[in-house]
């Protein structure tokens, strides 16, 4: 069984309708991409996954269970969690605060503390700064807080809403280094990105929006060899 199932999914803005029939799923372990251009309907699908959208039809099926239309609250206590574009972090706070607002659902204190741990090991530049002011990082570092404080849910599946987005080059190496290495944990990932050559290369399979309906999905290594993906998404 699919550890997330998306069977016709329909989203709208008003009368402006985002999302036609989207459908896709994501195994266990297993990384999926969604790609497209600008508008295309990948943030909006991510959004109606984590309850920030209300689809007006479809069915999102998580772990066996139908989510549609659930709070963005209850989403995330399944596991279900989000990091979005822009990262949107609380930059008053300092790092630490904010790695800790990632475990407000958990209760568990000794198991946080020791995940705290482990992300300070991941992303030792968020250690060296971790009594910093979160808004004053840069935006590489601030994309490893969004990340880290993610990670502090304990998801059972993570959905990144275009994480190299704004990024320097070296950063954006950085970022898809650590998208593999989650990937390498187990931890399942539904990647929204831009830089489809990088998401293509860290993916297994990939679907293709245009105008809120997937248009072309496969294996991430064929789509990286398809003459139409070349020439729409990867620059030659």
């Amino acid at each position: 069984m699919a550890l997330l199932e998306v069977r016709d999914l329909h989203a709208a803005y008003g009368a402006i309708t985002a999302l036609r029939g989207v459908s896709f799923h994501v195994e266990p372990g297993q990384v999926v991409t969604l790609i497209g251009a600008n508008g295309a309907g990948k943030s909006t699908t991510l959004n109606t996954l984590s309850g920030l959208m209300k689809p007006t039809r479809g069915s999102i099926i998580f772990e066996g269970r139908h989510i549609e239309g659930w709070r963005a609250d209850r989403v995330a206590a399944l596991g279900l969690v989000q990091v979005p574009e822009g990262r949107q972090i609380i930059a008053p706070m300092t790092v630490y605060e904010n790695l800790l607002m990632g475990a407000y659902l958990r209760r568990d204190s000794a198991a946080v503390r020791t995940d705290l741990d482990r992300i300070f090991e991941r992303f030792p530049r968020l250690y060296d700064r971790r009594d910093q002011k979160a808004g004053t990082l840069s935006g590489g570092e601030q994309q490893m807080l969004a990340v880290g404080r993610a990670l502090m849910m304990r998801p059972r599946l993570l959905m990144l809403d275009e994480p190299s987005l704004g990024l320097a080059p070296l950063m954006v190496n950085e970022v898809f280094r650590i998208i593999a290495d989650i990937k390498a944990q187990g931890i399942p990932i539904v990647l929204v990105e831009q830089n489809a050559r990088k998401a293509l290369q860290v993916a297994d399979h990939a679907y293709v929006l245009e105008r809120g309906a997937i248009t072309v999905h496969g294996p991430a290594g064929e789509l990286r060899n398809d003459a139409s993906i070349i020439s729409a998404y990867l620059g030659h």
